[in-house]
């Protein structure tokens, strides 16, 4: 019997690359059109729903709690398992340098705590879940992610935008794995747990690091250079996006990585992309012309 997925949030980053991958595994894919489709209705006889629904941050108070309201009441129907990417957000500004299932969820913050609930929500409708919690995106393509709207946006001029510590250990998670994975996990779902939390190592590296993998994958040397955030403190007040994303900014100086320990004793042959090939995809659609005198591979640039 063919498995079955519902893709919720097909066209967005996650659940792009998550109905790719579970077509490329042999399942039936469906993807759910929230101007046509009845949930309830297009759940019925799946396996898996994907929730790879993500509202701009300012919508997430009064959006995220009724889709996950929405998710739980079509799982409970159909007795499908969810599959949700999760992130850090949960963990709180206090929490690092290693992140996993066991620490706790002690963010303080709005969008923070509206993830902790959501996640607790989950947990206690005792529906089948798989939380796979992952570090900052990257894309094959630009999608309005931190990685390509701010962090990137400016290596064709040779610069890396550090958003905050370009020191810092940072988590990151490269979609294409990140969806093998939900994919892998998703097949062996009936030998987990009611609710599983299971961290995604991804790769770590600070934006410093990143600068070099960038330079060796473009041949253009790449400088650091600290985000202005004054613009956005003083259009904070008139931009609520601007809010939100002064309200997440801690995570940029917050040295962190997600541990591997549970994710290799569930996928033990699970083999992620080199960093440097996934550096390579997520940067090709900006055009970089290489810098001939740089020989590849070879430099180190400082943070400015």
């Amino acid at each position: 019997m063919t498995n079955t997925v519902l893709i919720l949030g097909a066209s967005g980053r996650f659940g792009r690359h998550a109905a790719e991958a579970f077509w490329n595994a042999g399942w039936q894919v469906r993807s759910f059109d929230r101007k046509t489709d009845d949930l309830m209705t297009a759940a019925k006889d799946t396996h898996v729903i994907v929730n790879g629904w993500n509202p701009p941050y300012p919508q997430w108070e009064t959006e995220v709690p009724r889709y996950t309201a929405e998710v739980i009441a079509a799982a409970q129907a159909s007795g499908a398992t969810v599959i949700l990417p999760g992130n850090i957000y949960v963990f709180g500004k206090d929490s690092g340098p290693i992140l996993d299932e066991t620490t706790p969820h002690a963010a303080a913050n709005p969008l923070g705590r509206i993830r902790v609930e959501m996640e607790a929500a989950y947990r206690a409708a005792g529906v089948k879940t798989i939380l796979l919690r992952a570090g900052d995106f990257i894309d094959t393509e630009a999608s309005g992610n931190w990685f390509d709207m701010m962090i990137a946006a400016k290596a064709a001029n040779g610069r890396i935008v550090s958003p905050g510590d370009p020191q810092a250990m940072h988590s990151w998670a490269y979609l294409p794995d990140l969806a093998r994975a939900a994919v892998e996990l998703a097949e062996r779902r009936n030998t987990l747990e009611q609710y599983e939390d299971v961290p995604f190592p991804g790769y770590s590296f600070s934006l410093t690091e990143l600068a070099d993998l960038v330079t060796i994958a473009s041949g253009r040397v790449q400088k650091v250079k600290r985000l202005n955030w004054l613009p956005i403190w003083l259009a904070a007040p008139f931009w609520a996006m601007g809010r939100k994303l002064l309200e997440m900014r801690y995570l940029w100086s917050m040295p962190h990585q997600i541990a591997s320990d549970r994710f290799d004793r569930l996928l033990p042959e699970f083999r992620p992309t080199d960093p440097l090939a996934a550096i390579g995809t997520a940067i090709r659609h900006l055009q970089i012309d290489p810098d001939q005198s740089m020989p590849r591979g070879k430099a180190h640039v400082p943070a400015e």
